[in-house]
């Protein structure tokens, strides 16, 4: 395997971090020439010290970070939305992991996919807010996109080699979080802190919220779709507390492959930097003796409303699903930040949501205008939600 050369976007943060062990457990394999963060200065600096980027993208406050023309820290930094864009599109990469959170993603991965690199996406937003501008600019450029999310990477495997006409349902799973089993009545006083303790996976703060309202699987079914040309209705969502199986395929003969592995997200990170190859992991081995049992059951989409949000904007199509993403990351900054309850952040994304209409994404601006309206008005909603 020839060596890569990767560029890092979110190299702090959860899924950041861990790219950084699985490429520092293989120093012959890989290149870092990029990275970006727009928090935890001092261990990108520690980061840059260690992997020495040609390139460095951060945000508007940088405290901490070593300048360009420190000893053994030469680097062109640059800043913001457009240097994340410069960045991704930096000549001579091979590929670029997406580890940002949030609609932030879109255009970086357009860039990258338009200079021609390959793209290891673990931020889903990317496709919820501009799948088809992304999914048509992909095969222009006969690049690769790869996804990190360990559920459509358990897809992509189940899928490599097979006619995709076979296939009757892709079966997404869900851990459930950490309330699968609460009434309305007990989530009415769910505060962030318990929101943020999820029992499987260590996640970013925004995911984990999202993971708990099952917003999360909504974002994974819209993505699923667009990466893998499957209409909503044969994506299926199913609870699955071990979450060891990350997602099954079912074919048409009623045959269901499925994708077992120990919950670390450091093997589907490892998956898409050494595809098509497969080495050896950081990953605990996944021991069925000790598995005891595997249990499944239906989501309660009653008390879990944001997962249905998702089917509809996804339905609606359009400006949508990108209006319904930006309304989410306002509700889960503003749960996070107490301003509204857990139950609120679906009522949130729904008022914003009936006040579009769906027009067309037909370039990235539409899909970034969408978003900054969608914000704008669930801002307005906000304060009128604490004006009561």
């Amino acid at each position: 395997m020839k060596k890569k050369s990767i560029i890092i976007l979110g190299s702090t943060g959860s899924i950041g971090t861990q790219t950084v062990e699985v490429i520092a457990k293989y120093p012959g394999l890989f290149r870092v020439v990029g990275l970006a963060a727009n928090s935890r200065f001092d261990l990108l600096s520690r980061q840059i010290k260690q992997f020495k980027p040609r390139m460095v993208c951060i945000g508007d406050q940088a405290a901490g970070l070593p300048g360009p023309d420190s000893p053994g820290a030469k680097f062109k930094l640059v800043k913001g939305p457009e240097g994340l864009k410069r960045l991704a599109a930096l000549p001579g990469a091979d590929m670029v992991v997406n580890a940002l959170v949030g609609s932030a993603g879109l255009e970086p991965t357009l860039a990258a996919v338009r200079a021609g690199h390959d793209v290891a996406l673990a931020n889903k937003e990317t496709l919820v807010a501009g799948g088809q501008l992304v999914m048509q600019a992909v095969k222009k450029k006969r690049v690769r996109l790869l996804p990190i999310d360990s559920e459509h990477a358990a897809l992509h495997q189940c899928l490599e080699g097979r006619d995709i006409k076979t296939v009757k349902n892709l079966i997404l799973t869900a851990s459930g979080g950490p309330f699968r089993n609460h009434t309305i009545k007990q989530l009415h006083r769910i505060k962030a802190s318990h929101a943020l303790n999820h029992p499987t996976w260590s996640m970013g703060r925004k995911v984990t919220i999202d993971s708990a309202t099952l917003m999360n699987k909504g974002l994974e079914m819209i993505e699923a779709h667009h990466l893998f040309g499957i209409p909503p209705e044969r994506i299926k969502i199913v609870i699955h507390p071990e979450s060891v199986i990350h997602s099954m395929v079912e074919f048409n003969d009623g045959s269901i492959l499925a994708q077992l592995s120990t919950p670390d997200m450091r093997l589907p990170i490892q998956y898409a930097l050494t595809h098509p190859q497969r080495l050896p992991s950081l990953v605990k081995d996944c021991r069925l003796d000790e598995l005891g049992k595997l249990t499944f059951h239906k989501p309660d989409r009653m008390t879990f409303k944001c997962l249905d949000l998702a089917y509809l904007a996804l339905k609606r199509g359009g400006m949508i699903p990108a209006v319904m993403n930006a309304a989410n990351e306002i509700a889960v900054k503003a749960f996070l930040e107490g301003r509204i309850g857990f139950l609120q952040i679906p009522e949130l994304i729904s008022g914003v949501m009936k006040e579009y209409r769906s027009a067309a994404v037909r370039s990235v601006s539409d899909a970034v205008s969408a978003d900054h309206s969608a914000r704008r008005l669930a801002e307005e909603l906000l304060n009128s939600y604490q004006g009561k």
